[in-house]
């Protein structure tokens, strides 16, 4: 990994610590696949788009109802629970 990709990462995560009042270091908890029978989403506000089979990282199990995840580019927001599968 280069310095110019340590450093955006690290940006995105100050970003993403400060738009969700995050506490702590960012830590994956789990990988969760898009439920692929879902309806893709386009996303927008603090929703992730979501596209059927991806895998997303759960950083934090929010409520019943939404689940904070990042995706392959790294885009942390969240995703409605009925979305991903249990």
């Amino acid at each position: 990994m280069t310095l110019k990709e340590c450093k955006k990462e690290e940006k995105a995560d100050r970003e993403f610590q400060k738009k969700f009042k995050f506490e702590g270091s960012i830590s994956v908890l789990t990988q969760m696949m898009v439920d692929p029978a879902a309806t893709e989403k386009r996303g927008g506000g603090k929703n992730l788009p979501l596209r059927r089979g991806e895998i997303l990282d759960v950083i934090q199990f929010t409520n019943e109802e939404q689940i904070l995840c990042r995706n392959s580019q790294r885009r942390c927001k969240s995703v409605g629970a009925e979305a991903l599968p249990t």
